[in-house]
């Protein structure tokens, strides 16, 4: 099953040398040279074939409803699963119900195999996202990558590049975007019915499960027979082992692995704010938070943005303002024609426009207000597609995708700004989003990449 002679990503205990890294950019290199000449003949065989090989790289949580999610689809077969984790919340599991497909530990030996599927899905931690995608595309794969798409903005600027250069099919996984709730909010801004957007108020004020606002446990425990804790670890800093804080769940706690609850929710609940004005990148951002520990983030954080206008906008910017805390909202204030006894969602929008507001719940249908002026047995319902499938056929040229890398890399660099100013907090970041630069705070500047394990560093375009 797997290649001992492989010359791609061959890896070693800790990571694959620098001499066989050099082998896997020049054999990526040639690979993407050869796949960009012959993208259209490599279309038609998919639609003379009709069917569509994928592989999955993390099948616990996420992993497992994005896998089961897109081998729903009749076009679709699974090829092979990976995951660190053999116990059946993971690799297990996914075994169990695709019993033919091949099964990996280690994602570099996966991509040794590329011959044998078309895509590649990516459901992971945040950190490992960009590598394995980008090593996925320069082989020519199709790549379906959960949210937030990368751990660094210079990754998510990566993601666009990558696939616009191997003309590949790619898919964030914010899923809720193809809910009828957000597509008919987007609907209703793009029809003119609350006029122009004057102002955007986004918050999340559910308490997440996970680690916040807190020392790095010190210490380490065995390490289970069934993880692979050094794959896991993957392009982070090496750290030992400690049960329930890093593997399978917790995770989201920490700086080396994830983005935050911004990161977290903001690719969900930023989405139909993208969508409905058809946002770009931010101009500038100010962040207020409370310091953060050096390996944990923060349990609370507002993040003021300002977007150039658009087509949907009052004005030369637009104000998008987000919320995270238990409990938070925004200042009723500020949300115009919002009925003072109207009780807002947990989490969600207000968009305020000229005529009316629009509140866009966390995965609930849409209200407008005033609602005399948009009564709601006559507003017009979107219905929801699948965002699975629709990726799977968009791979087969039977569809296309409504949250490709250069929709998703737009809205992710966004959200991680957000998260860099709020290492900063009040001190104004201005975006220079051509140059990819913070270009009036170099201390700021420093967080828009990162390095990374000896050994694991990405494939760049």
């Amino acid at each position: 099953m797997l290649s001992p002679d492989s010359k791609v990503l061959q890896p070693k205990q800790k990571g694959f040398s620098r001499a066989s890294r050099r082998s896997f950019l020049k054999t990526a290199a040639l690979a993407g040279t050869a796949i960009s000449l012959n993208a259209l003949q490599y279309s038609r065989v998919y639609g003379a074939n009709s069917r569509l090989g994928i592989a999955s790289v993390g099948t616990g949580g996420k992993g497992w409803s994005d896998l089961t999610g897109v081998a729903a689809s009749p076009d679709v077969d699974v090829i092979a699963i990976c995951d660190i984790d053999h116990s059946m919340n993971h690799l297990g599991r996914a075994a169990e119900k695709y019993s033919a497909a091949k099964q990996y530990s280690d994602w570099r030996k996966l991509l040794d195999q590329a011959q044998d599927f078309h895509g590649v899905l990516v459901a992971t931690p945040d950190f490992m996202h960009a590598p394995i995608a980008l090593a996925a595309m320069h082989l020519g794969k199709h790549v379906f990558c959960e949210k937030p798409l990368t751990h660094t903005v210079h990754e998510a600027r990566q993601m666009q590049k990558a696939a616009a250069k191997y003309g590949r099919v790619t898919q964030m996984g914010n899923q809720i975007q193809s809910h009828s709730a957000y597509r008919t909010a987007v609907h209703w801004v793009h029809q003119g019915m609350i006029g122009k957007v004057k102002e955007v108020h986004s918050w999340q004020g559910t308490r997440p499960t996970w680690p916040r606002h807190c020392p790095r446990p010190q210490g380490h425990d065995p390490i289970p027979a069934h993880v692979h804790w050094d794959l896991w670890q993957g392009v982070a800093p090496e750290r030992p082992y400690k049960a329930g804080f890093y593997h399978p769940f917790n995770w989201r706690g920490w700086q080396s692995y994830s983005t935050g609850q911004l990161g977290d929710f903001g690719c969900h609940i930023l989405d139909p704010v993208f969508k409905a004005l058809e946002l770009t990148s931010p101009t500038r951002l100010t962040a207020t938070a409370p310091a953060l520990y050096p390996d944990s983030w923060t349990d609370r954080a507002t993040v003021h943005y300002e977007f150039p206008g658009t087509q949907y906008t009052l004005g030369p910017s637009i104000p998008v303002t987000w919320y995270d805390a238990a409990g938070i909202s925004p200042p009723r204030e500020r949300l115009e024609n919002i009925p003072s006894d109207y009780a807002l969602p947990a989490s969600g929008s207000v968009l305020v426009g000229e005529k009316g507001s629009i509140v866009i719940p966390h995965v609930a249908a849409p209200r407008a207000f005033p609602e005399e002026h948009f009564p709601a047995d006559q507003l017009p319902v979107i219905p929801t597609v699948d965002h699975y499938t629709q990726w799977a056929h968009a791979c087969l040229g039977k569809d296309e995708t409504t949250s490709g890398f250069e929709y998703a890399g737009p809205l992710t660099e966004t959200v991680l700004l957000g998260t860099i100013g709020i290492r900063y907090p009040q001190q104004e970041l201005i975006w220079d989003a051509e140059a990819l630069k913070i270009t009036n705070h170099p201390q700021a500047q420093e967080w828009v990449s990162k390095p990374y394990r000896n050994g694991w560093e990405p494939a760049w375009v």
